[in-house]
């Protein structure tokens, strides 16, 4: 996923064709409710710059974190109703859904069998975790999840300093799938990052 609000340009990048890839799964498009899009004027703008980049179908996926944004499904798929309302206003061909990325924390790990937790395509759901230090337990909590049928992504691992070779492996030996950045592969977030996602 890129991250379109941040990114600012220091040189002209040869135009990509995202076509093969049809789908962006993980975003934060819906207005003024994480750290994404502020607005729904920029909103817009975002979806017709990924279509212009090829994509089909984007699943936009708002931060849902008990410090910072305490965003619940509700909010989240009002959010998406709205931005819903206005592509069909502006005849924009493009799908649009909602899921969530969730922060992996103490108040996470208490709603799992609790609460039924946004996902998308075969029961997929996306977390992140802090960029200080992973979770103790955070194996304890992947198997919890997927005791209740999800299928685990994890968020930029490229971007978890802690986490190398050796641990990817691990991940995805516990059937962990692994969502990259695209912005880690030309260097945004540093050299290191962007070494470690073409290793």
């Amino acid at each position: 996923m890129f991250n379109w609000l941040s990114f600012r340009k220091e040189k002209e990048l040869d135009p990509i064709n995202f076509s093969v890839l049809e789908t962006d799964m993980h975003s934060h498009l819906i207005p003024a409710i994480d750290d994404g899009s502020p607005d729904l004027e920029t909103s817009i703008n975002l979806i017709k710059e990924l279509k212009d980049l090829g994509y089909r179908k984007i699943i936009t996926t708002p931060h849902v974190m008990s410090d910072f944004y305490q965003n619940d499904s509700s909010i989240i798929l009002k959010g998406l109703k709205s931005l819903s309302d206005e592509i069909k206003i502006q005849s924009i061909d493009i799908e649009i859904a909602a899921a969530a990325e969730y922060y992996v924390d103490f108040d996470f790990e208490a709603k799992i069998s609790k609460e039924e937790f946004l996902t998308f395509g075969d029961n997929y759901i996306l977390i992140e975790l802090s960029f200080a230090e992973p979770p103790p337990n955070l194996y304890d909590i992947i198997f919890k999840l997927q005791l209740e049928k999800y299928k685990v992504i994890l968020a930029h691992p490229e971007r978890y300093m802690y986490f190398g070779y050796d641990e990817y492996k691990d991940l995805v030996s516990r059937g962990v799938l692994l969502q990259i950045n695209a912005l880690s592969m030309i260097g945004y977030y540093s050299p290191i990052i962007e070494k470690k996602t073409k290793e």
